[in-house]
C-alpha cells in the first residue's frame, strides 16, 4: 500500500455532516430516549442506537452498504438491546453514560460485569467508530497531526504502526490510536469489545477488525479491508477528538 493514500484531500465536511468536538459527547449523545420515545428495541432503562451522519452507501466502493445496514442496524444495535438488558435491574447504572460504565467498570456488580464490558463496549466502540468515516475522508492535519510526529516520529511512523496493528491483530478486536492517562498518544489493540476507556484511556480513532466489518465485501482479507478504510478516515474529527480529550 502507498500510505500517502492514508492522507485524503479535502477539508471541508459535507453537507448533513455534523462534528462533534467530543466523543465524550458522543457517548453521552447515545444515552437515553426522551421518556415519551418507544420503540420495538427500546427498554426502560434505555440506551439507544445513535443515527449515521451519512447514508449507508456514503463509504461505498471501501465499505459497502449492505455492510453497513448489518453492522450498524443489527450488530450495534444488538449491543445497544444487551446493554440495556443487562442493566435493566441497577437504576443507578442506568443513569450513567457508557463512558463512565466503562471507566468504572470496577464498580459494576460483578454478575454483569462481562456483559457490561461486551455490550457496553461494544456500543461506545460503535458509536466512536461511526464518527470517525466520512465520504471522501479528511485530511490529517493539526494538533494530532503534531503529537503524532511528537510520539512516533513522523506521522507515516504512526500510520504504519496504526495499520500493521490492526493487521496483526489475533481474532476479533480494535486497532486503536488514544490518548493515554498521562496525556500521550498510543497505538494498541483490544480484544473482542474491550474498550480503551477501561484502562483511563480516550479513544480518539478505533478500527473495528471483527469480521463482521468486512466479511461480505472482503471476505477473509482483512488487510484489503483495512488498506481500503484508510480512504474514509475523517481525520478532522479525529483532530476534534484529539483536543477534546487532552483537555480532560
Amino acid at each position: 500500500m502507498n500510505r500517502r493514500n492514508f492522507i485524503i484531500n479535502g477539508s471541508t465536511a459535507i453537507a448533513g455532516i455534523v462534528l462533534t468536538s467530543s466523543p465524550l459527547r458522543l457517548y453521552a449523545d447515545s444515552h437515553q430516549k426522551s421518556e415519551h420515545e418507544t420503540d420495538d428495541h427500546d427498554h426502560s432503562h434505555g440506551y439507544e442506537l445513535p443515527n449515521l451522519r451519512y447514508k449507508h452507501d456514503a463509504l461505498e466502493p471501501y465499505i459497502d452498504k449492505r455492510t453497513m445496514e448489518i453492522h450498524h442496524g443489527k450488530h450495534h444495535q444488538g449491543y445497544v438491546n444487551k446493554l440495556n438488558a443487562a442493566i435493566g435491574d441497577y437504576h443507578d447504572l442506568s443513569n450513567q453514560s457508557v463512558e463512565d460504565l466503562l471507566r468504572n467498570i470496577d464498580k459494576v456488580p460483578k454478575t454483569i460485569r462481562q456483559a457490561v464490558i461486551n455490550s457496553g463496549g461494544g456500543h461506545a466502540n460503535h458509536t466512536l467508530f461511526w464518527t470517525t468515516m466520512i465520504k471522501g475522508g479528511r485530511e490529517l492535519n493539526g494538533k494530532v497531526a503534531e503529537a503524532m510526529k511528537s510520539t512516533f516520529g513522523s506521522v507515516d511512523a504512526a500510520k504504519g504502526k496504526f495499520l500493521t496493528t490492526a493487521k496483526t491483530h489475533f481474532g476479533s478486536g480494535w486497532a486503536w490510536l488514544v490518548v493515554d492517562d498521562k496525556k500521550k498518544l498510543q497505538i494498541y489493540s483490544t480484544k473482542n469489545q474491550d474498550s480503551p476507556l477501561m484502562d483511563g484511556h480516550t479513544p480518539i480513532l478505533g478500527l473495528d477488525v471483527w469480521e463482521h466489518a468486512y466479511y461480505l465485501k472482503y471476505q477473509n482479507k482483512r488487510a484489503d479491508y483495512i488498506d481500503a478504510w484508510t480512504n474514509v478516515v475523517n481525520w478532522k474529527q479525529v483532530n476534534l477528538n484529539y483536543i477534546d480529550a487532552m483537555k480532560g
